[in-house]
């Protein structure tokens, strides 16, 4: 059975501004909230639009206990409801094709090349290496700009099991301005396209893995809008699985809500 849970953080705690500002620390909490070791995939994602009540969302593979945060990051002696926590299946049996749904993704939107323009110490001495003769793998790089994330999600939404709308307005998604350049990084037919999605939060991380250990760094944007069921299999599998790489650090959560008036049905 899964779970979602919505978690309410306190941002004037000690706590709370270690786990805000640290996506391995928040990552350490999460994995707290479940008792022994699991293999299965966690999946969380910090929603902080509004700064004064930030929220930790995760979907986990059992019933967690928030406990440990509401009393060191959140308000354990105020009243209302510290952390949601809700059965999943609902959702995900409500899923068909052609349903319509609004959305939000933090994800870290990357490509694979052989041919960087520029190497990292880490990637020249992984070329170094090299048994003689033999080719490299791809390197994973960032999408930097809002255009190229951009359009690494559209390009990639068929997979996943949905097609996001044109946009009803003539006015581009925000997080892609009129007079943008094309992007460089990746091939990006949708870059003139408006669609219902909007880039809402870019950010640059880096930290040391452990404290002490590798040095990481990665790129998230969040992806707000609306979606349209094209494979439900497909969709439910990126739900429960994730999108892209970094999901350890709050990257590949997608969650859905219902659009009121379009005849969904859903609950």
């Amino acid at each position: 059975m899964t779970y979602l849970s919505r978690v309410r953080i306190n941002p004037l705690r000690a706590e709370s501004r270690r786990l805000l500002a640290s996506p391995r620390a928040m990552h350490g909490a999460v994995q707290g909230g479940l008792p022994g070791e699991s293999d299965e995939r966690v999946l969380w994602r910090l929603d902080a639009d509004n700064p004064r009540r930030p929220h930790l969302i995760v979907l986990t593979p059992s019933k967690p206990d928030w406990t440990h945060v509401i009393e060191r990051a959140g308000w354990p002696e105020a009243d209302g409801e510290h952390a949601l926590v809700r059965d999943y299946a609902p959702l995900l049996a409500h899923i068909a094709t052609g349903r319509e749904y609004a959305f939000r993704l933090t994800a870290n939107p990357v490509q694979n090349t052989t041919t960087p323009l520029a190497l990292t110490p880490a990637q020249t001495k992984r070329l170094a290496d090299l048994p003689e003769g033999k080719k490299p793998r791809g390197f994973r790089l960032a999408h930097r700009t809002a255009a190229a994330q951009l359009g690494w999600f559209l390009d990639r939404a068929e997979r996943w099991g949905f097609e996001v709308p044109k946009s009803r307005t003539d006015l581009a998604a925000p997080g892609l301005t009129p007079d943008a350049p094309p992007a460089t990084e990746a091939t990006n037919e949708h870059a003139s396209d408006a669609h219902e999605v909007r880039i809402t939060a870019r950010h640059r991380h880096s930290f040391l893995k452990g404290g002490q250990g590798a040095h990481v760094t990665f790129h998230s944007a969040t992806f707000e809008g609306h979606l349209r069921v094209t494979d439900p299999e497909a969709l439910t599998a990126r739900l429960l699985g994730g999108i892209g790489p970094a999901k350890a650090y709050g990257c590949g959560l997608l969650t859905l809500a219902p659009v009121a008036g379009v005849g969904n049905g859903a609950g």
